[in-house]
């Protein structure tokens, strides 16, 4: 884990609490931050090793909070970043979610992966490596909703009008985008981490977009090997 040192500021100074986690991607991150004036300060964020989340996450949490002086139940929402991702990530993710907020009853709040990265951007669309030469993508056409999808090369090729421009945070999308719209201009961003989800979501929190944490759930875009595989119409042993 790689903690960010935390600015000088406690738990008693105004404006409310909040925390989000991102497990996700190849590596996570967990961040602290209070919104105050409808704007996010961030106190700390501490990443997390790639592929280790289920035995350094809920260490980073208590870490962070207390780094900051901030008990848990002071909290006034949680940011889960649901998704897409690693089905092992986004599980581990969710479930230190709803064991963190259930007991406290705090508030949460969900969102993509794929929407923190195009706001951090500052483009509509953005796409992230999905492999199998796939990405997840997110697409928000002028005039239409955002809608997100998994996509192969034959996926891409069937898309029109392209984007003009799409936030990429990885080699492996950037190849698979280059080859199939060569016309589309890739915008390079570093990877969404926590800390940008708090300040994508800080208006959410203070209009009190909240989900209801029995519905809080995994955004995959991709079934598992276990659905895909699978035989539905082999009975199953007992």
């Amino acid at each position: 884990m790689h903690p960010t040192p935390p600015l000088a500021e406690t738990c008693t100074q105004p404006g409310q609490l909040l925390l989000a986690i991102d497990t996700c991607g190849p590596s996570g991150s967990v961040a602290l931050g209070r919104l105050h004036d409808g704007a996010i300060q961030l106190l700390g964020q501490i990443e997390l090793e790639g592929r280790s989340y289920s035995s350094t996450l809920v260490a980073a949490v208590a870490d962070l909070l207390s780094q900051n002086k901030v008990e848990l139940n002071s909290l006034a929402a949680i940011v889960a970043v649901n998704g897409p991702g690693s089905f092992t990530g986004v599980r581990v993710g969710l479930s230190a979610v709803k064991g963190l907020a259930e007991p406290a009853q705090i508030r949460v709040v969900a969102v993509s992966r794929l929407e923190v990265l195009a706001w951090k951007s500052g483009v509509p669309s953005a796409a992230i490596d999905a492999h199998r030469h796939e990405v997840f993508l997110r697409l928000e056409p002028p005039a239409s909703p955002a809608h997100e999808l998994l996509a192969g090369p034959t996926d891409l090729a069937a898309i029109a009008p392209v984007p003009q421009r799409i936030a990429v945070c990885d080699d492996a999308a950037a190849q698979l985008l280059t080859a199939a719209w060569p016309t589309t201009e890739l915008i390079r961003t570093p990877a969404p981490t926590a800390a940008d989800a708090l300040r994508l979501c800080a208006p959410r929190v203070a209009a009190k977009q909240f989900i209801d944490l029995a519905l809080l759930d995994a955004h995959y875009l991709r079934r598992s090997d276990a659905e895909i595989f699978g035989d539905p119409a082999t009975p199953q042993s007992r």
